[in-house]
């Protein structure tokens, strides 16, 4: 089962209030920052003699009258498929897909509506005639194979069959820290979506330093104006919490998605792998310009902390 949040951009984080609410039904929750969590409740169906549908009506009654916020609730028999449930929930609402029906609902859905597809992606299979999921799925494996690559084809193939042995982890949310960007129209500019990046690293490279940690990856979820996603996930060389490495994996990141017409509606950046800074081994660099970089971010570090976080913005971002 999996949760979305409907509130305010300026409201505050509401992400730990949901998942208090959905632990207590289960203690396998997963938060899916900025706005999304991840619960197993197969264990909590037969602890409280519910199904699936009333234990999702529960959780909308619970976090409505105690945080006033809506859910959107999507329900699968794999984390996959309940992802993609909740992307066409209408908040207020729960789509739940059973595994009697698993077949026919992935048979109609088009290949990008697939979790880990994007826009070029989906480009490449449609030229070969697999449009949809359900065409995916009948595909031989050495096809996929040779359009994808070995990885990338059999990954695919399992996603068109439902198939996603990924577990649902507790505690995520204290391992990683996320900032998201929503445009107010469909955003098909380069320029204004690398800008937004650039605002995304800044936020979150302040929040890393000012809590003494580094990171070792980052997340890039791209959010399209028909509710899909995609995600993309890239290690870092080293963890760092300077701006200007994440700001570098942002950007890397983005253009490997090769977003030229995609209609882009929000972007969300998640730090991941977060550990301490003084255990994080740090590689020395003989170049000037980095050590001049970290002199002028903590000295941007310094005026933020005494005159507010909008005191030092990146010249890019005030143009």
């Amino acid at each position: 089962m999996r949760f979305r949040l409907s509130r305010e951009p300026d409201a505050p984080d509401l992400l730990p209030a949901l998942l208090a609410t959905a632990e207590g039904l289960t203690p396998l929750v997963q938060a899916l920052p900025p706005d999304t969590a991840l619960a197993d409740v197969r264990g909590a169906r037969r602890y409280f003699g519910r199904d699936v549908a009333e234990l999702a009506a529960l959780v909308r009654v619970r976090t409505l009258a105690l945080h006033g916020v809506v859910c959107a609730i999507g329900v699968g028999p794999t984390p996959l498929i309940a992802r993609m449930a909740a992307r066409e929930a209408r908040f207020g609402t729960t789509v739940t897909v059973t595994e009697d029906g698993l077949a026919d609902y992935l048979d109609r859905k088009p290949v990008i509506a697939l979790p880990g597809v994007g826009p070029a992606t989906a480009r490449t299979l449609c030229s070969y005639g697999l449009d949809s999921a359900g065409r995916v799925a009948a595909a031989p494996l050495g096809t996929l194979q040779r359009i994808l690559g070995a990885r990338a084809g059999r990954e695919l193939r399992a996603r068109a069959h439902g198939i996603d042995p990924t577990p649902v982890t507790p505690d995520a949310l204290s391992r990683a820290l996320s900032a998201h960007r929503a445009f107010d129209r469909d955003e098909l500019d380069r320029d204004r979506r690398r800008r937004a990046l650039l605002s995304l690293t800044e936020e979150l490279g302040a929040r890393l330093r000012a809590e003494e940690q580094v990171c070792a990856s980052l997340q890039l979820t791209v959010r399209y104006a028909d509710r899909s996603t995609t995600v993309r996930s890239r290690a870092l060389p080293e963890p760092t919490a300077h701006t200007r490495a994440l700001t570098a994996a942002a950007y890397g990141l983005h253009e490997a998605l090769g977003l030229q017409r995609a209609r882009v509606r929000g972007l969300v950046l998640r730090a991941e792998g977060l550990r301490p800074a003084a255990g994080a081994a740090h590689q020395l660099s003989l170049d000037p310009e980095d050590d001049k970089a970290h002199r002028l971010e903590a000295a941007a570090d310094r005026a933020r902390r005494r005159f507010g976080a909008g005191a030092v913005v990146p010249g890019t971002l005030a143009a």
